[in-house]
């Protein structure tokens, strides 16, 4: 019988030859030799066709078995320190708890929304010390799939933010939000120090790369998604206010009918790109004549962090 504390397996992954495993269940050597006892080491010597069948394993001592896939583990993972992990735990449902902050971006807070867009949610979690010291360590970012929800771990979400992130920024300037606690508050009062220069390096290569892209589909394919031109388009009209005003626009405002009827497919490609290419160059200009530092506030943030991890050692 399978140990509790065991790793969980993918079913449907079949594992080739020469794997080498562990053994998840007692089992008896083909010809009937004696028991072997769960944990014992071996080499898949023969993989089935599909995961409804078992595999051949052989062991040190020149023994076989037949044995499932459930009740086998890769020998690496056995090792790892995952692996007596109790996985409700840390689970992303469980660490929901220490969200300290959840607000809602994407096309509903761009003022971009149809009838049926989703409600894209994003947010910051905070863990108590102790876990985040912990052996097993935490994940930085976790995912509600079901509910488009995704809230990253406050380090990873600083860090992202620094590098002028466009989905992190705008979370600290969505009017959209929904639960903030007063550290989080603390952040989004200081969250200008997080804005500097890097955003023209960041916005700009992140458009041009997703535009080759576009450009490599409507030669290959002859078509791509309308809702990611718009966005990308609605993206370096957003840089151009940063660089101008210090502040990230969430709301499109003046350009949302011209946005909205790109996303409609009613702007032929050469209206899109040729809107596109003026805005880099109002970009450009912009970022000239820009009064944002060179890099955001480090030192602020760095305080930020160190003083979030001091509360929670308690």
């Amino acid at each position: 019988m399978k140990d509790n504390n065991s790793p969980k397996t993918n079913p449907h992954l079949v594992l080739p030859a020469g794997t080498q495993i562990v053994t998840l269940v007692e089992s008896r050597d083909v010809g009937g030799a004696p028991l072997r006892s769960s944990g014992t080491v071996g080499k898949i010597s023969k993989s089935p066709a599909d995961s409804k069948h078992s595999y051949l394993i052989a062991f040190p001592d020149g023994g076989q078995a037949r044995l499932f896939r459930q009740e086998i583990a890769i020998r690496k993972h056995v090792q790892g320190v995952n692996f007596d992990r109790h996985e409700s735990d840390f689970d992303d449902q469980q660490l929901q708890q220490y969200v300290i902050y959840k607000c809602v971006v994407g096309s509903r807070a761009f003022g971009l929304d149809v009838a049926n867009s989703d409600i894209d949610r994003r947010g910051i979690y905070l863990p108590p010390a102790d876990l985040h010291w912990s052996l097993y360590g935490l994940p930085e970012q976790i995912e509600n799939h079901e509910n488009q929800e995704c809230y990253w771990e406050l380090q990873k979400f600083l860090v992202l933010a620094l590098k002028a992130n466009p989905n992190v920024l705008e979370c600290l300037y969505t009017p959209l939000v929904e639960y903030s606690t007063p550290l989080a508050d603390e952040l989004v009062a200081g969250r200008s120090r997080l804005l500097s220069k890097l955003v023209y390096q960041t916005y700009n290569g992140y458009v041009l790369s997703q535009f080759k892209k576009l450009e490599q589909d409507l030669r290959n394919q002859g078509e791509f998604k309308w809702k990611h031109v718009m966005h990308l388009v609605r993206l370096l009209a957003s840089g151009v206010t940063i660089m101008t005003e210090g502040v990230v626009p969430v709301q499109v405002a003046e350009h949302r009918e011209r946005l909205l009827a790109i996303r409609n497919g009613q702007k032929s490609w050469e209206e899109v790109n040729a809107w596109r290419l003026e805005l880099h160059q109002e970009f450009t200009r912009a970022f000239e004549q820009t009064k944002l530092p060179e890099r955001p506030d480090y030192q602020w943030v760095n305080d930020f962090l160190v003083k979030a991890r001091r509360q929670m050692v308690s």
